[in-house]
């Protein structure tokens, strides 16, 4: 079984908070990144090869995956490994989408042979034993397994949907439409046949030339599902996308609830990640904290209250930081509300969001 995280998007609906930075290596929840979501999943799951295919700031990832170790994928056989873009030969270029991805790596994947093919993307919060994903396609004989998850209309129409029927079979596919029939979404968890796949890759390539390979909705997922034999999985848990401001605002206040839905420290399913070394947070005498995570390194004097704070935030005495999430080594020295601040920005005049949160970089 071979592992693919597709960590090479722009994450281009995040505005600033992605210019000059891949999205998987965008911090959440104060000390983690999206990245650390799939590749914690995948050690709590014991799948010990992942590929990790990076194109956009792949410099701003490299650093942070550390080679693996903090999910024990240092090793000298199997483990991960980083892969890029290449030139030199036919498979060559840069990733036009996420099936174009591995349609480029074919070569490479056929020579690994694996049986199964895992794909993840890095865009979305989540616990998932991936084992019992892997189980059930084996049981169903399956060409694909899409996991899934039910999702509001707004939601769904930028995601991909699924009809499925009595049994779990995916009946229809839609790809971001613009009026969802079904309210039933694709999780970006996938299971693939790995012969099946890639061999429907390379028929929609010699088909279309290349212009069909973009992303999985596009041509790949409807190919599967129109041969009958691709099922859904009922992830059975909390899933947010977090592609855009707003649901990367909305997945930190649902952190705040007094019963979170997904909690980051499951002493059973911790979330892993690549720490650096602070000195526990500083509440001063002055400061008033609020149903907030408080992260390490940082000071606090004035006023939090439902927010998320990263490593080294400061909060100057008499300010008040509402609903907001503040990055890290940002110093606070304005009002602010509903605003995500991105990592060491100085804020020093008053900001609050409307129907989109605030962003301050």
């Amino acid at each position: 079984m071979l592992c693919l995280v597709l960590a090479g998007g722009e994450g281009g609906r995040l505005g600033r908070l992605t210019d000059g930075r891949a999205k998987p290596a965008l911090p959440f929840g104060g000390v983690y990144r999206l990245i650390d979501f799939p590749l914690s999943n995948c050690h709590h799951s014991r799948i010990s090869d992942v590929w990790v295919i990076q194109q956009y700031e792949a410099h701003t990832l490299s650093e942070h995956l550390a080679n693996g170790r903090p999910w024990d994928l240092d090793r000298t056989w199997g483990g991960m490994r980083v892969v890029h873009p290449t030139t030199g030969d036919e498979e060559g270029g840069f990733y036009e989408g996420n099936a174009d991805a591995i349609n480029r790596n074919r070569a490479a994947i056929e020579r690994f042979d694996p049986e199964l093919l895992l794909v993840l993307s890095a865009d979305a919060v989540y616990q998932l034993d991936y084992a019992d994903v892997l189980d059930r396609h084996r049981e169903r004989g399956a060409e694909a397994t899409a996991v899934t998850t039910v999702k509001s209309v707004a939601e769904a129409s930028r995601l991909g949907t699924v009809a499925v029927d009595g049994d779990g079979r995916v009946t229809a596919f839609e790809y971001k439409p613009d009026e969802p029939q079904s309210d039933i979404v694709t999780t970006e968890v996938f299971v693939y046949h790995a012969k099946a796949l890639l061999r429907t890759l390379a028929e929609l390539e010699g088909e279309g030339e290349g212009e069909t390979l973009s992303d999985f909705g596009h041509a790949l997922l409807p190919r599967l599902v129109e041969r009958g034999n691709t099922w859904a999985v009922d992830l059975g848990g909390y899933w947010r996308d977090v592609g855009t401001l707003e649901s990367y605002w909305q997945a930190h206040m649902d952190l705040l609830e007094p019963e979170p839905e997904m909690r980051l420290d499951d002493p059973e399913w911790p979330i892993l990640t690549r720490a650096s070394q602070r000195s526990p947070a500083r509440i001063e005498a002055s400061a008033e904290v609020q149903s907030s995570l408080i992260s390490p390194g940082c000071t606090v004097r004035g006023r939090v209250s439902r927010s998320v704070l990263g490593r080294g935030v400061v909060v100057a005495e008499g300010v008040s930081v509402v609903d907001s999430v503040v990055l890290g080594d940002s110093v606070i020295e304005a009002d602010i509300e509903r605003a995500i601040v991105d990592e060491g920005a100085d804020v020093l005049e008053e900001a609050t969001g409307g129907d989109e949160p605030a962003v301050i970089a």
